[in-house]
């Protein structure tokens, strides 16, 4: 058993913030040797219980909910950054080529190492990630994520045309490929399998077909794609599937709509397609820094709210510009300020920060396992330092108030606030 002592985050089932300034969070490990929430609240109501534990004292940091990243390409890690006109041509010019590189099991290796440490030095403790069309990118990420004891959920891309040679597979092998690793990896410790068609324009209606009768097999893996990020790219669906009702309908045909299916952007939809993600479960991861450098448009927080439709916060390396769970919460901040193309709002703090942690987690059918600090939940943590930079420590110490403190540490933070990344008690 361990116990923790800082002041503390954690949310409640109606979203609200639960805060003490002086917590306790005392965490042990369950039947599968994975540390679980055993107690979390004020230290003087529950030191009590726990007075023989020897306590870590954090008392000058927040413990709050490790971070949870709804949709990031661990094999972008290396194009983050680089420059193009929008996301066909930046797919085109810079992702193609280097996930070609992706075939060479050292190489995906290494990227996976280096990606799961971005990851830990950034606070973030669950993702949902592609891979690549190559079954050793997939191996990789889970070996890596394995080995670190991580709750991780990656899968085979699956492309089997409108793809340059390098990553274009071939529709029966690719649905094969699919099945032996979603059969080798899925469940295994704290790791899941995700179904990954890259976009419905990238695959044939026959892979499309393959992928829903995979996940009509396998109801409790994951489903994840993109749709609706930019006009281009929803033309082009609609040309290549003329007889759908929408771009996500055609994932509605083939049976890709369900829960535990993440979509990425929603951006462009009707209030119709908002409506069918509600009544099929399917939610939206929300991918904001990515969607402001690619020129790609705004989430409409009030449409999808208004249709009952689920979100989360995603980082979207690398289309998005950072690993980092601030600087993703800022820009979600700024979307929803927008209002020339849709109606603006002010997004609470407390609200963004439940969007990348309890909320993502809820989004990814994980409500009750991870991003939360209630008790029974796996105790992945993040110990962060509001004092990290001189100019946030000036700002958070005049912080009246739970929500100034939240968004002092949004606005101004960044992975020098991240003093340590728990995973269940590692």
């Amino acid at each position: 058993m361990q116990a923790y002592r800082a002041a503390l985050l954690r949310f409640d089932d109606q979203h609200r913030p639960v805060y003490d300034t002086d917590g306790l969070l005392v965490t042990a490990p369950d039947q599968r040797g994975v540390h679980t929430v055993r107690a979390a609240g004020s230290h003087s109501a529950l030191i009590g219980q726990f007075a023989d534990l020897e306590v870590h004292d954090w008392r000058d940091h927040l413990i709050a909910p490790g971070f949870v990243d709804m949709h990031v390409h661990y094999p972008q890690t290396d194009v983050i950054g680089s420059p193009a006109d929008g996301l066909l041509p930046w797919l085109e010019h810079y992702t193609f080529p280097h996930e070609a590189r992706f075939a060479d099991p050292d190489y995906a290796r290494g990227v996976a190492e280096f990606f799961f440490d971005e990851l830990q030095r950034h606070g973030v403790t669950t993702a949902l990630t592609f891979a690549t069309s190559h079954p050793a990118s997939v191996t990789a990420a889970f070996e890596a994520a394995q080995a670190r004891g991580l709750r991780f959920i990656t899968g085979k891309v699956l492309q089997d045309r409108h793809s340059p040679d390098g990553v274009r597979d071939e529709t029966e092998q690719s649905l094969i490929d699919s099945e032996n690793l979603l059969q080798s990896w899925h469940g295994v410790d704290r790791l899941g399998y995700a179904i990954t068609p890259r976009f419905a324009p990238s695959c044939t209606p026959a892979q499309l077909r393959g992928a829903g009768e995979l996940a009509a097999r396998h109801p409790d893996v994951w489903i994840q794609s993109h749709v609706a990020e930019n006009h281009d790219e929803v033309r082009w669906a609609h040309e290549l599937f003329p007889e759908a009702g929408s771009y996500l309908g055609v994932y509605g045909d083939f049976g890709l709509l369900r829960e535990r299916a993440v979509y990425a952007h929603c951006i462009h939809l009707s209030q119709g397609d908002r409506a069918l993600m509600r009544r099929s479960g399917a939610v939206a991861a929300v991918c904001p820094t990515s969607n402001l450098f690619l020129g790609s448009g705004f989430f409409d927080y009030l449409a999808a709210d208004s249709a009952g439709m689920a979100y989360g916060l995603a980082s979207d390396v690398g289309g998005g510009t950072s690993f980092s769970p601030f600087k993703t919460m800022l820009a979600a901040y700024f979307v929803g300020r927008e209002g020339q193309s849709k109606p603006g709002l002010s997004l609470k703090p407390s609200q963004l920060w439940w969007q990348h942690t309890a909320g993502a987690a809820q989004a990814l059918g994980l409500k009750g396992v991870v991003g939360n600090l209630q008790p029974g939940h796996e105790a992945d943590f993040v110990v962060l330092n509001p004092q990290a930079s001189p100019l946030l420590a000036r700002r958070t110490q005049q912080a009246s108030d739970l929500e100034e403190l939240l968004f002092a540490l949004i606005v101004l933070g960044d992975e020098r606030v991240v003093t340590r990344t728990v995973i269940a008690s590692r």
